[in-house]
């Protein structure tokens, strides 16, 4: 089972899943510019037109406008920084900074950055590799909802990567960003569902979460998912179809 393609959808779900979090966050603006004594409203200005000027594609102002920000404080927009200099956006790609960037705002507890930070860790771009803390990040990122960061915390769980192999854990992350509609994590629960690692084996449940998969668009699903099926009772089929019809995301913490 372990021959499924895992995808890439990087870039993708780091963007999406870090502009949800800044969605959920926004109306937090005003309290975080008080307990850093710094004028609300300027500080709240500067970084909404920031935003909006990235959203624009003008970079070099987003940038520019970013940085007052950032060195004023705000761990939001030490993230987008962080996030231009990684991408190279408005400024020359600079992975260091990059780095650096992402980890003032991730000190301050900013799930986005932590995940970030913990991603280039893992890979080594713009420090030494380094998994144990990479998991580390990622694993304050996942307590926040995060739902890239849950899924790499399961994936660094299943593998024993920076961190001892632990199925049962793999399983608790990967089930947390599957429910948020994560769809590699799906594809990797209904595998744990199946091989009965870190959970009960169950048939029903694997068919249930590749089925989902697959419907979320992951075609390397299809084969194991068909192959899982032969070997099912129709009672077993039906049961793991309705609850994929029935299934629908949810925000977790």
């Amino acid at each position: 089972m372990r021959q499924i393609k895992r995808g890439a959808s990087g870039k993708y779900w780091i963007r999406k899943a870090s502009v949800t979090h800044y969605d959920m966050r926004r109306s937090m603006l005003a309290i975080v510019a008080v307990l850093l004594n710094i004028s609300t409203l300027a500080f709240a200005d500067v970084f909404t037109d920031a935003m909006a000027a990235y959203n624009k594609g003008d970079y070099a102002t987003a940038f520019r406008l970013m940085q007052t920000s950032a060195e004023a404080g705000l761990p939001m927009a030490q993230y987008e920084l962080g996030y231009m200099y990684a991408e190279g956006q408005g400024v020359a790609q600079d992975l260091a900074q990059a780095v650096a960037w992402y980890r003032k705002a991730a000190d301050q507890g900013d799930a986005p950055a932590q995940f970030s930070l913990g991603d280039m860790l893992a890979k080594g771009r713009g420090a030494p590799l380094d998994n144990t803390q990479a998991a580390s990040w990622y694993r304050k990122a996942a307590d926040q909802g995060h739902i890239l960061a849950q899924y790499a915390i399961g994936v660094m769980y299943s593998a024993g990567n920076g961190i001892a192999q632990d199925f049962a854990s793999a399983f608790f992350w990967y089930h947390k960003a599957a429910e948020q509609g994560f769809v590699p994590a799906q594809r990797d629960l209904g595998v744990l569902y199946f091989e009965g690692r870190g959970v009960a084996q169950s048939v029903v449940q694997a068919l249930m979460w590749l089925s989902v998969a697959s419907a979320g668009g992951d075609t390397s699903v299809i084969e194991a998912r068909d192959r899982i099926a032969a070997q099912m009772t129709p009672a077993q089929i039906a049961e793991a179809q309705r609850l994929a019809r029935e299934w629908k995301p949810k925000l977790s913490r």
